[in-house]
């Protein structure tokens, strides 16, 4: 059997294949295993992640733990801490918004629930324990504020726009701005101006993550959010259908021309079990995301079925109350961490510094 003095030399060897979700830095390099206790086979360590890192804390103590047995014999057990431990937010982008992913949230059409999955992601992602601030960049037909109960004008205070709050996250849309009836018609340099105003003049303070919610179809939103501030990625959402599919592949294609990561796919829609026979149905068909993520090779990051409890929810202005049922509240929680690991093999593939980034106390 393996003595402690050899556990204690190899198990902090066995983190190189293992990388910081924020940095893509081997473990093994960046200091944020520490405080080790090795006896008797019993092994414990203390995991130091940024806020951003925390909705994979899971994700990371199970490969750590993995590796731990597979690297080294006679482990009878592993306890690791996780505990948060921010780096500073560097300003980003030519607005110098402090967030440290820019996620934009898209469909090829309307009508397919895109606006619902933009918000639960960012209610799933801050539950996980990151800061999360949502946008609502659909000009022209804002229904974030009625999903989340939201009302109220924003102040400005010395020459910043003070977004709409729920809890902490930080929510803004132009549906805080106009009468709940009143229609908004722009061309498109006042549509620029309005999403420029949105990013650089708003006291978004120190994100995580935005979850932007761009306008369904492929017009130049995406276009003026690219040129603006470097997004993490993109998250299509789809229903099974193959039209749907279609125009799905439309905002593919719009994202692959801007050069923005496609972060993978999620469908919505996707069947409903009856509550009197628990029986299934494909209402709208089956299978046609996850042939079509399999085609572009990305991941298909959550299969949403059609849930009473969302519906009825969302249309009280109750969505972050949705969230708390449980079976709603497992499915979006999925989609935050899927979304997380997307956006850190973004980050691995990334070439990077000399020098790790400093994890701070």
């Amino acid at each position: 059997m393996t003595d402690s003095a050899t556990l204690h030399l190899e198990l902090p060897k066995s983190l190189e294949q293992i990388r910081d979700p924020d940095s893509g830095r081997p473990l093994s390099e960046t200091g944020q295993v520490n405080q080790w206790q090795i006896a008797g086979g019993h092994v414990r360590c203390q995991l130091a992640l940024s806020s951003a890192s925390m909705p994979l804390r899971h994700w990371m103590v199970d490969q750590i733990t993995q590796r731990f047995h597979a690297q080294a014999q006679g482990i009878q057990s592993v306890q690791i801490d996780v505990v948060q431990r921010d780096r500073p937010y560097p300003a980003i982008g030519q607005i110098g918004l402090k967030a440290r992913h820019v996620i934009a949230v898209g469909s090829g059409k309307g009508g397919v629930g895109k606006s619902t999955v933009a918000a639960s992601l960012a209610l799933a992602l801050e539950k996980l324990g990151a800061r999360v601030g949502l946008m609502d960049a659909d000009i022209y037909g804002p229904s974030i504020p009625h999903l989340l109960g939201l009302s109220g004008r924003p102040e400005i205070i010395e020459g910043k726009i003070q977004p709409i709050r729920l809890g902490k996250m930080p929510v803004l849309s132009m549906g805080f701005l106009v009468e709940r009836h009143q229609a908004v018609i722009w061309r498109g340099p006042m549509l620029h101006g309005s999403l420029t105003q949105f990013l650089r003049d708003t006291a978004w303070g120190e994100l995580d993550y935005l979850v932007i919610d761009l306008p369904p179809g492929t017009g130049d939103v995406v276009l003026t959010l690219s040129q603006l501030v470097p997004l993490a990625g993109a998250v299509v959402v789809c229903t099974p259908q193959e039209v749907a599919l279609l125009d799905a592949d439309k905002a593919i294609a719009m994202f692959e021309k801007t050069k923005v990561p496609l972060l993978g796919l999620v469908e919505n829609m996707s069947g409903f079990t009856c509550p009197d026979t628990g029986k299934t149905y494909a209402i709208f068909g089956k299978g046609g995301t996850r042939a079509r993520a399999e085609q572009l090779g990305v991941p298909l990051l959550a299969e949403i079925p059609i849930q009473m409890p969302m519906r009825e929810l969302s249309d009280e202005g109750g969505l972050p109350r949705a969230l708390e049922v449980p079976e709603v509240g497992a499915i979006m929680e999925k989609l935050a961490v899927e979304v997380a690991k997307s956006i850190a093999d973004q980050n691995f593939k990334r070439p990077v510094a000399a020098a790790p980034l400093p994890v701070l106390g």
